[in-house]
């Protein structure tokens, strides 16, 4: 997913930003370099603290007490569910998928790959952004903590990448950055509300998923959707144009047709 999500990106920031006319972001290469270097920075940093991260011992992990976790996040050490954890999974991959349907409008269809890039620089940052966030606070996970899990299955660095929780934030970035682009597009649609309750409800399902598995705390989903929306909305709102009169002459491309469109005023 991530990989044709690069290509879409490098596709759409080497096109001439007039060839996007009628559209309500702009898009440049140039104008690119800092969103595409932040996320570029905040996945190696990533990687990086990744590295220095050490699993936990045998002995680490017979010292752990739930008593020591906060008590509003604490009764998350109980939970455990592999079927909430498979369903988890599922939903981010649905979630990820949101942006595609917008398809289903004519107006962003035109612009698809125009959103994608914007989509694409949205999910880098905020996955590098998860990981950094994960690396840096090496928080262990809840079902660390549970005697019914295999100590086996307690080591790994994973089990110490607790917070922020990066299913919910992929989901929020996800359904936030879908329900941006649907107002921006249709600013007078009487579906908008119906768009966002559905962009805000879905992320909120992915972190009650993510407490029930056992695999996160509450605190730790809060921050995910605080982090993956703002960024969904963030990274179109600062695409959007100052003014319409940025663009008066362009080509309109499509999946099988294209047409050359000029708009008169000012």
């Amino acid at each position: 997913m991530k990989k044709y999500l690069v290509l879409l990106l490098l596709v759409a920031i080497g096109v001439n930003p007039a060839l996007f006319a009628q559209s309500p972001y702009t898009v440049h290469w140039k104008k690119e370099i800092p969103y595409a270097a932040t996320a570029i920075g905040l996945n190696l940093g990533g990687a990086y603290l990744a590295l220095q991260v050490e699993d936990l011992t045998p002995l680490q992990i017979a010292a752990l007490d739930a008593r020591d976790v906060n008590g509003f996040d604490r009764f998350a050490t109980e939970n455990l569910s592999n079927t909430f954890a498979r369903a988890s999974n599922v939903l981010e991959i649905s979630t990820q998928l949101a942006p595609v349907l917008l398809l289903c409008g004519n107006r962003p269809r035109k612009h698809f790959g125009h959103i994608m890039a914007l989509y694409a620089e949205a999910t880098f940052i905020n996955t590098g952004l998860t990981i950094v966030a994960k690396m840096s606070f090496r928080r262990t996970r809840p079902f660390v903590y549970n005697d019914e899990v295999p100590l086996e299955e307690k080591f790994g660095r994973t089990a110490r990448a607790s917070f922020i929780s990066g299913h919910t934030s992929t989901a929020a970035v996800g359904t936030f950055f879908a329900a941006k682009v649907f107002a921006d597009f249709y600013p007078d649609s009487k579906w908008k509300p119906v768009v966002w309750g559905a962009a805000a409800v879905i992320p909120g399902v992915m972190g009650y998923f993510r407490v029930a598995a056992g695999k996160h705390y509450p605190t730790d989903v809060m921050a995910g959707y605080l982090v993956g929306g703002a960024i969904g909305i963030l990274v179109p709102h600062l695409h959007k144009k100052k003014s319409d009169k940025e663009s008066k002459m362009g080509l309109d491309v499509g999946f099988n047709s294209a047409r050359l469109v000029y708009r008169f005023g000012r």
